[in-house]
């Protein structure tokens, strides 16, 4: 799905955010400038350019799976730390080093900080009633939540502020963010409520639905301005997320009930779980970046 941009009005490079990204603007430039030499090449460097933008969009998530695989291989059993509390201290150190570097804006650091205390508040709510349980000892937690797992949640909203940095986000017919606020509202308390009432997921997918059926997203990874419908998006990434829980779940870092006795898949159902979630991360970086959502300008050809 392809528009042409306006190339008078391109956006300056996203890598201009972060410092250590700067030095590579112009030799990128240079590269793109060879590669558009045919149109294999040139679709061949978009592609690979897109998987790089994604990457560093998922820098924080990465290196939080990164550390979960690396102590299930290999955190010693008897380290006088808990796995889980280094796992939480190493996310701190993390955290700290990124921002040192300016590996991550502030604005980021912010969005990870409020779903940090919005993941662990429903972490510690799921727990108490069994939905699924940390099985390893830890010092830095509430309850049974480790507090390493806040960080997991703030992978998601991390991932949406860089992304949208990144691939220059314009939107058509992009819903009234307070109309995202209720909805988001509502799923939240429907986490909590649909263990005591009826479950009215299905009628949350419904709203949704109704509110983005027509919202495009337009995005710039190279030269052309692209677009996509913004639920299939948001169910992309819901995809990826639960492909990365399964990795959690294989390393034992969390269970769900039916794999005490052993790892079986993450149930498909949780991908509508995860969907719902990732409304809400949305609606969370939409409000912090609502002074930068705006319409596209298109030239169509």
């Amino acid at each position: 799905m392809q528009e042409k941009a306006d190339r008078k009005t391109a956006p300056v490079s996203a890598a201009a955010t972060w410092d250590i990204l700067k030095p590579f603007i112009a030799a990128e430039a240079r590269i793109g400038a060879r590669m558009a030499a045919s149109p294999l090449s040139a679709s061949l460097y978009e592609f690979l350019r897109f998987g790089m933008k994604q990457a560093w969009a998922c820098l924080f998530g990465g290196i939080m799976v990164g550390l979960i695989v690396a102590t299930w291989l290999l955190y010693p059993a008897n380290a006088p730390l808990h796995r889980y509390d280094f796992l939480f201290l190493a996310a701190l150190l993390v955290q700290v080093a990124l921002l040192a570097f300016k590996l991550e804006t502030f604005e980021e650091a912010k969005i990870i900080f409020v779903y940090h205390v919005v993941g662990t508040v429903m972490e510690v709510f799921k727990t108490s009633v069994g939905s699924w349980i940390y099985p390893e000892e830890a010092f830095f937690r509430i309850g049974g939540v480790p507090l390493f797992t806040g960080f997991m949640y703030a992978c998601i909203g991390s991932y949406i502020a860089r992304a949208w940095r990144l691939f220059h986000f314009e939107f058509t017919d992009h819903p009234p963010l307070w109309a995202l606020g209720l909805l988001s509202l509502a799923i939240y308390i429907n986490f909590y409520s649909h263990h005591y009432i009826p479950d009215v997921r299905l009628e949350l997918f419904a709203v949704s639905f109704a509110l983005f059926f027509k919202t495009r997203i337009y995005f710039i990874n190279w030269r052309s301005k692209r677009w996509m419908p913004l639920l299939l998006g948001l169910a992309l990434v819901a995809v990826f997320i639960w492909f990365a829980e399964n990795i959690g779940t294989f390393t034992r870092t969390w269970m769900y009930p039916n794999q005490k006795s052993g790892w079986a898949l993450v149930s498909f159902g949780k991908l509508g779980s995860w969907f719902l979630l990732m409304l809400i991360s949305y609606t969370l970086v939409a409000f912090i970046k609502r002074d930068d959502m705006r319409a596209p300008a298109i030239t169509r050809r």
